[in-house]
């Protein structure tokens, strides 16, 4: 598949962008089950270099952190909190929507769908459409045999994504939306039953955050149980965290898991309407590496 890349993208949060470190290959047993069974490449020195192959294409387009790290060729959406009630709202909900906002390669919608969420309800969205084409490659899909939907733009653009309140229980029953014909995220409003946010939050400052936490709320069914879920940069007091890890130092505005769930229950949805739950662990990228990285996981389910 021809990409026109004319510039990588700026990423403000990141201040190093390395060159990509094949050492950090290291696909652990569930992942490599996992893109052997999408991709049929059994052979584990065939599947590496397909992978390589894909990390230097999609690392021109946008030198993310995660895509040096290999974070796209880990299993990380079944790991969330919540995450078992995203494939429930898949099986039980009428007209299930899941949305994956800054989606990059689509591995997590894979995920979701292999175990069980209807591919034709899935969403991805990122500003680079490169990044979407690139996951049909890496996964050796098309839009048949992966019906998921793809809209691209800027989720700070209003156009692609307005600020909305949060719908109320009145809202709810409302035709679903056409997902064949999205040219961005407004139409959705009121209508998503899950919102996967991994790695995303973190690449913005503090006001950009909670008007993207607003936005999000916006498109959010209200039907209880509706959930919003994801990882990130986190830390024990909500401040500015410049740190390398990896050889990639970030200077990212980050929250503790207090002041996360305030700002969802308080100030994104009125107080005592959602339940919020939100934890910071220690990451590593391989068990016997010395370093760690803080990681916040958390959801956010309409009650």
């Amino acid at each position: 598949m021809n990409l026109t890349v004319k510039e990588p993208a700026k990423i403000e949060a990141q201040l190093s962008f390395p060159p990509l470190d094949e050492s950090l290959y290291d696909l652990a047993p569930k992942d490599a089950a996992f893109f052997k069974k999408l991709t049929g490449i059994e052979d584990d020195v065939a599947l590496k270099q397909h992978i390589l192959d894909i990390q230097a294409k999609a690392y021109k387009v946008a030198p993310y952190g995660c895509i040096y790290i290999f974070a796209f060729a880990r299993r990380k959406l079944s790991g969330l909190p919540g995450y078992q009630q995203v494939l429930r709202l898949g099986r039980e909900r009428e007209n299930p929507i899941l949305l994956d906002i800054g989606c990059c390669l689509g591995n997590d919608i894979r995920e979701a769908a292999l175990d069980g969420f209807p591919a034709a309800r899935v969403i991805g969205s990122d500003l680079h459409p490169e990044l979407w084409n690139l996951g049909h490659e890496l996964f050796k899909s098309s839009p048949e045999t992966f019906p998921a939907h793809f809209v691209g733009g800027d989720a700070f653009d209003p156009e692609m994504l307005a600020v909305a309140p949060p719908a109320s229980v009145q809202t709810t029953g409302a035709p679903s939306p056409d997902l064949n014909n999205l040219t961005s995220l407004n139409p959705l409003r009121g209508c998503v039953s899950a919102i996967h946010a991994t790695a995303f939050f973190h690449l913005f400052k503090e006001d950009k955050q909670l008007h993207m936490a607003r936005a999000l709320a916006g498109l959010l069914s209200a039907e209880p149980g509706s959930i919003i879920l994801g990882a990130h940069t986190g830390t024990q007091e909500k401040d500015v965290v410049n740190q390398v890890f990896k050889g990639v130092e970030v200077n990212m505005f980050a929250h503790s898991a207090e002041s996360w769930s305030a700002m969802w229950d308080g100030e994104v949805f009125k107080k005592g309407t959602v339940k919020v739950e939100a934890e910071l662990r220690e990451m590593r990228l391989r068990a016997e590496d010395d370093q760690s990285y803080p990681l916040l996981f958390w959801s956010v389910t309409r009650l």
